[in-house]
């Protein structure tokens, strides 16, 4: 069965929802796009509904483009300052690993009025980044590094009269890209207990994605100011449609993959409340009006896919595929707009087309039904307490295993496919690394992310317990399993409790991970260096810091410019 009623929701008493098994598949994770329900996208309608203001307040950059910005964000609660500063680094420095010892850009959001002696401790500490020392007063901590080729060219033509080369900025899409973005009490910086009481930041990672989207603005002014110093009258600004469509790249590796199965809670409320909202739109009768607006989105879905480089040959082949697949769903959906039929018809039709192309159906669909999905954004945090109630026997511990984890109960790992990997953190490097067991070191300082291999082994010793016996006695004999057995009774009384992978497996693509996370937190444009690594985009297609607003900006497209030349002074007025 797709479809399963559930009465969790606080915004209607019985929701169909997708079954977990379709829905914490990894493979369908791997394809999931930004939504409504997004990060940037309600960080974005936040500023909007509560005219948040940004501007400039003070800007210190050479003509080499190095020195120190500040940004003011301005609330109704309080202000709020970006400060960055611009490093001249050697080409050799500039890696995105998270061992790099320097950066293009290191830049701190900071909560107050920051006076000299503030701005002081910051330009001493905030290139620093970790080695720093660090106060509660910074939110977020972060770095970045230029596209050499894209910053380089922007600058060039820019300065010259010219807009430019739009090829160059489709296969990028981006002047920086963030590294690592640091909150949560990182580093002795702000944590959650802090931010959770914030009304500006109260929602999951939005004081990093703040960070990150007036980073996104400080990259345009930067290039536009070095244009102008080096261009004189000759300079030109950067189109704004170009603008609007650079964000902030991300290099992502397996570092992100941890978290997902260290916070299961978490990422069960996020896929939740995006199903609950999945769940509502598809009990209504698909009108006229709506049917238009996702054909819309969908045919510009096609030509944002067909926009998207990607060196990953697998990538491509997906995205091809996807493009074909779009093109069918369209066709497909004369069908509803003929018999106004529910939306549940066209989502379970569309389980015939490749992944890929499902996501992206659903991204325009959840776009299209605004009073339906935002109230969700406000339920994205969770309570991630693990419990097991008093009293709980071995019987229906089974039946929890039974119904939600057959997916990990039914691997066999005496098989070596099915335990070939395994996950290490590098003494060197600091980084999560993963080893092939027995045959490179290190698997005896294994991390615990096999969850499904823990859930597999439990399940085999309660198998041989009698029925009625109570999990506290089986635990004080076996408390090895103390761990696993409040995972799998809480979250599988959850909506969509674990995702379903067996990261220890021989096939399993740790990208699936990387990509569910970016995708939750709103980029776009993935792009597969390795196995192990992506590149994404934030904020592409967003709004600039002037002209904030709450509509939306799915799958966006490269604009069509007017490549004549148009004077710095004449864009201004």
């Amino acid at each position: 069965m797709m479809f399963n009623m559930t009465g969790s929701s606080d915004h209607q008493a019985e929701i169909v929802m997708r079954n977990p098994n379709i829905v914490m598949d990894p493979d369908r994770l791997g394809a999931m796009h930004q939504t409504r329900l997004s990060f940037v996208r309600s960080l974005i309608r936040r500023m909007y509904h509560n005219e948040w203001q940004i501007n400039m307040a003070h800007w210190e950059i050479n003509s080499l483009g190095f020195g120190m910005a500040i940004y003011r964000l301005i609330t109704p609660n309080q202000d709020y300052h970006l400060v960055i500063f611009s490093n001249d680094i050697d080409d050799e420095d500039r890696i995105d690993r998270v061992v790099a010892q320097k950066w293009d850009i290191t830049f701190a959001l900071v909560t107050g009025k920051i006076d000299k002696e503030q701005l002081g401790h910051l330009q001493n500490n905030v290139p620093l980044q970790e080695a720093g020392r660090h106060s509660t007063q910074v939110l977020v901590l972060a770095r970045a590094n230029k596209s050499v080729r894209v910053f380089d060219h922007l600058v060039r033509a820019l300065s010259i009269g010219e807009q430019p080369d739009t090829v160059m900025i489709a296969q990028v899409g981006y002047i920086l890209r963030t590294t690592a973005v640091y909150g949560n009490g990182k580093f002795g910086i702000a944590d959650f207990e802090i931010l959770k009481n914030n009304p500006d930041f109260n929602l999951s990672f939005s004081a990093q994605m703040c960070a990150v989207y007036m980073l996104r603005q400080f990259s345009l002014d930067w290039v536009n100011d070095l244009a102008k110093q080096q261009g004189g009258e000759q300079a030109v600004q950067l189109d704004i449609g170009l603008q609007r469509y650079l964000g902030v790249g991300n290099a992502t590796g397996l570092g992100m993959a941890p978290y997902l199965i260290n916070h299961p809670r978490i990422v069960d409320q996020w896929m939740s409340q995006r199903e609950q909202a999945i769940g509502l739109i598809s009990q209504k009768k698909a009108v006229q009006t709506d049917i238009s607006s996702v054909f819309n989105l969908l045919q510009r879905a096609r030509i944002h896919l067909q926009q998207v480089l990607t060196i990953d040959g697998d990538q491509q082949a997906r995205n091809y595929q996807a493009v074909l697949d779009v093109s069918e769903i369209i066709k497909s959906m004369r069908d509803i707009k003929n018999n106004r039929v529910k939306w549940q018809q066209q989502i379970e039709y569309n389980q015939r087309f490749n992944f890929e192309a499902q996501e992206i159906f659903l991204a325009c669909l959840i776009e299209c039904y605004p009073e339906t999905v935002d109230p969700f954004e406000q339920s994205m945090n969770a309570d991630e307490t693990l419990l097991i109630p008093r009293g709980t026997d071995i019987y229906h511990m089974l039946k929890v295993l039974k119904s939600r984890y057959e997916w990990a109960i039914d691997i066999n790992f005496y098989q070596q496919e099915n335990k070939y990997w395994f996950w290490y953190r590098s003494e060197d490097k600091e980084e999560p690394r993963l080893g092939v067991r027995g045959i490179e070191p290190g698997d005896d300082k294994e991390l615990l992310l096999d969850i499904a291999r823990q859930v597999n082994y439990f399940y085999q010793a309660l198998i041989v317990e009698p029925d009625k016996k109570t999990l506290a006695e089986f635990l004080l004999v076996s408390p090895q399993y103390a761990s696993i057995a409040r995972r799998v009774w809480a979250l599988g009384h959850c909506d969509m409790g674990d995702i379903q992978m067996n990261v220890l497996a021989k096939q399993a693509l740790p990208m699936n991970l990387l990509r569910c996370k970016l995708s939750i937190f709103g980029a776009t444009k993935f792009d597969p260096r390795s196995d192990r690594w992506v590149r994404v985009i934030l904020f592409q297609g967003a709004p600039l810091m002037h002209e904030i607003h709450p509509h939306e900006w799915l799958f966006p497209v490269l604009p069509a410019i007017v490549t004549s030349a148009v004077n710095t002074s004449e864009q201004n007025t």
